[in-house]
């Protein structure tokens, strides 16, 4: 049992204790600071002394100090009662274990049931990460199987009401913050380098951490976007700084946690934003900034950007000047553009890649998440994706179930596609995945930390069945190219710019990668329009179009009636090289057909007169009926327009090509008898004469002189749409445009008369427009 009263000394969180169940599902709503993840998991330990209490915290950095600091606290030693699991690194927990989201995903897919759990808490599911979102919606359908494992979502905002209607809680407890007043102060830079992350925001953002510790006797605490802006700031700082990020190692990361007597300027990213407390500050500097991943679709990458921190992310950074007294925060941006941040952050679920957590949900046996109870659905597109680089990997099924393949993808703590990568390439290529895993920037050659060394062996071990960890290291640029094939890039002539196999273009940027005719790219990051290299390794040619494969092709064209090639190699978008050549006759059909697959029929012919109205006429059909009846700009030309592409490829010209015969093979029978009836070509007008009738605007128009409509009350409808007139004067051109000929008649047609009659006097103006004779002759040649 522990010991409460000990543990939860001081804590506001204490309070609640006595109406905390011991069934169910609850939320718990508790400020930064009021000890809701030191004191929670024990109570509910001593509330199921027979089952164990699992809790997830969102990051290995607080992971590692929840589970130290409850020992610390209690009494206890790591690794007896109290234990945590992080990539890399496990103390086994009899009675309370804390554990990241991506573990006790892994531990689910395994292990369905969670027999020996008997309380799952689920920390800071405010921040709306993609795998604690998922994790708490696969938590809440274990639970319709298990009555009895009770659930546990605990938030620092205001959205717990959401969160119990979701897990269907019983209860929400709340408990009210234990903050001091805190002091903000405007200090943002001239200009709009802070947008950039430049160097030199880097060094305003060091002179406002230099100016806080001066003013004051406590420890600052920094936040910035990235571990690169931590390492930067840290530079500037010198001595007296301590970076907090979640690549540092446990030692790193204790110095900056520990509560030592004297000033300290600790730079941290997001970590330190709710789910951990910094002991000792009570000035915190804010760049305004946070790191977030987000998907390119129309590029096929994904990548961080950096972007303005959301208001709910500034309080949050805020708050934490105000736990031990009262504080005071330098906010290094404008007050004007606060008022325009986001006001929470986008959940993750919403713009990051998917295919890593949509293996997960193949393998819960729930693809896309369909049927589970999420917070937000992820985007259709997005999921898409997902699941066609887990198809091309050999993942998922068709219909989007977990292979064998795929189970044993996810039992690896990577990246799917790094994965696929380790099972194919063997425990040679443990190392660069450990140090690409890792998310350095730069050079991935470069010698390992001392975790990604131990992941190393980690990785190796899975696939080294002889439980060798020293085979052969495989290069480093083929461990990447084949965990990203996409990603393989050649440098463009004369720059700095690489063109990757996927089509999108991304330069060097920053990275500090020497140039090289052909890169391994481990990570892009975008700003606005931009794609800059993050990380990557050098790979040659040779090896990086045996991943992609060379593909060669031939493109035709006709000008001046004549054919012409050109064949091309090409490695994904990457084109390698372009000749002139002969097209053979048994390939011209061929060629042809591309072409016209490509850039459209009229790549090839020229069409106009009937064959464009019979085209408008489907097209137009096909908007108002639908199918049968097709858009013949989406029909696979392979199935209408062989026979006319064949007789180009024998040489006749395309202009003499009878290409109506192949627009009518479009028409859908026996639909097709019903043709004239529902989009006529041609419209009979009061003067006992008919007029064409265009579709190319997607509507019903018919050009007519105004003396053909005398009489004409209102305008036919053709499928629903009234035909709109285009009324023209004796010389052609319109005077008028309407489908509305009553109220013209009655309104309008006065002052177009009062212009006209004295223009054309040979020609009938009535002020009767209605009981005059339509015509489309002059006065002097009698009626119609």
């Amino acid at each position: 049992m522990f010991d409460l009263e000990r543990i939860g000394r001081g804590l506001a969180v204490q309070a609640i204790l006595p109406e905390l169940p011991s069934s169910g599902a609850q939320v718990i709503q508790a400020p930064p600071g009021t000890g809701k993840t030191t004191l929670i998991p024990p109570a509910l330990a001593n509330l199921h002394p027979t089952g164990r209490v699992l809790v997830v915290a969102p990051r290995r950095v607080a992971v590692r100090a929840a589970a130290r600091r409850l020992c610390e606290l209690s009494g206890l030693r790591l690794g007896r009662e109290v234990g945590f699991s992080v990539r890399g690194e496990h103390h086994e927990g009899s009675a309370v274990h804390f554990m990241t989201p991506r573990i006790l995903l892994n531990r689910l897919i395994a292990d369905p049931e969670l027999a020996d759990v008997a309380a799952v808490v689920i920390d800071e599911v405010h921040e709306r990460s993609i795998d604690t979102d998922v994790l708490v919606a696969m938590l809440s359908e274990l639970r319709q199987l298990r009555e009895d494992l009770q659930l546990v979502c605990m938030s620092a905002t205001l959205d717990s009401g959401e969160w119990a209607k979701l897990i269907g809680a019983d209860c929400v407890l709340k408990t009210e913050a234990q903050t001091h007043p805190i002091e903000v102060e405007w200090v943002p830079t001239a200009d709009a380098s802070r947008l950039r992350c430049d160097e030199k925001f880097l060094d305003h953002v060091a002179r406002c951490a230099r100016e806080a510790a001066a003013v004051q006797e406590y420890s600052v605490l920094v936040f910035v976007p990235g571990v690169r802006e931590v390492e930067e700031v840290c530079r500037r700082l010198g001595d007296k700084a301590l970076p907090l990020h979640g690549r540092l190692g446990a030692q790193a990361q204790d110095a900056a946690l520990k509560d030592t007597p004297g000033q300290r300027i600790v730079v941290a990213t997001a970590v330190a934003e709710s789910s951990l407390t910094v002991p000792g500050v009570r000035a915190v500097v804010d760049s305004g900034l946070s790191r977030v991943p987000r998907r390119d679709r129309a590029r096929g990458m994904s990548g961080l950007i950096t972007i303005s921190e959301a208001r709910a992310t500034a309080t949050q950074r805020a708050g934490r000047a105000g736990r031990e007294g009262p504080g005071r925060v330098w906010r290094c941006f404008r007050e004007e553009e606060f008022r325009h941040f986001a006001e929470h952050p986008t959940p993750e679920i919403k713009s990051a890649d998917l295919s890593d957590i949509a293996l997960h949900l193949a393998c819960w046996g729930t693809p896309r998440g369909e049927g589970l109870a999420l917070m937000d659905a992820p985007p259709e597109a997005a999921m898409a994706d997902a699941e066609a680089v887990l198809r091309a990997i050999g993942a998922v099924d068709e219909a989007g179930l977990a292979t064998e393949h795929g189970r044993e993808l996810a039992k690896i703590p990577l990246d799917p596609r790094q994965a696929h990568a380790l099972l194919n390439l063997g425990a040679g290529a443990a190392e660069t995945l450990a140090i690409l895993a890792e998310g350095v920037s730069g050079e991935i050659r470069v010698v390992p930390s001392k975790q990604a060394k131990r992941e190393a062996r980690r990785l190796a071990r899975m696939v080294d069945d002889a439980g060798k960890t020293d085979a052969q290291k495989v290069d480093a640029g083929v461990v990447v190219g084949t965990a990203y094939p996409d990603y393989l890039a050649r440098r463009v002539a004369g720059s700095d710019e690489y063109l990757l196999a996927s089509g999108t273009r991304a330069n060097l940027g920053r990275s500090g990668l020497a140039p090289s005719p052909w890169l391994a790219i481990g990570e892009i990051n975008r700003s606005g329009y931009k794609a800059t290299i993050r990380s990557g390794t050098a790979i040659s040619e040779a090896a990086a179009l045996e991943i992609i494969g060379v593909e060669e092709t031939l493109e035709a064209t006709v000008e001046k009636n004549k054919i012409s090639g050109v064949k091309i190699r090409r490695a994904g978008a990457i084109e390698l090289s372009r000749t002139n050549v002969a097209v053979p006759a048994d390939k011209a059909a061929a060629a042809l057909m591309e072409l016209v697959k490509s850039a459209g029929v009229q790549a090839l012919f020229s069409p106009e007169g009937e064959v464009c109205a019979l085209r408008d006429r489907l097209v137009y059909l096909h908007q108002h009926c639908g199918q049968p009846w097709p858009d013949p700009d989406a029909v696979d030309p392979e199935l209408w327009l062989g026979p006319e592409i064949e007789q180009v490829a024998s040489g006749k010209a395309p202009g003499k090509i009878r290409l109506l015969d192949a627009y009518r093979r479009l028409l859908p029978w026996p639909e097709a008898a019903r043709l004239e009836e529902l989009a006529p070509a041609r419209l009979a007008v009061p003067s006992g004469r008919s007029a064409r009738i265009d579709y190319s605007e997607g509507r019903p128009i018919v050009q007519v002189k105004l003396q053909e409509c005398f009489g004409l009350a209102s305008s036919p409808e053709i499928l629903g749409v009234p035909v709109l007139f285009h009324l023209l004067s004796p010389a052609g051109r319109p005077v008028a445009i309407t489908d509305d000929l009553k109220s013209f008649w009655s309104g309008p047609y006065t002052q177009v008369r009062a212009e006209m009659r004295g223009r054309y006097p040979k020609h009938p103006w009535p002020e009767d427009p209605w009981s005059a004779q339509a015509t489309h002759r002059t006065k002097g040649r009698g009626k119609a």
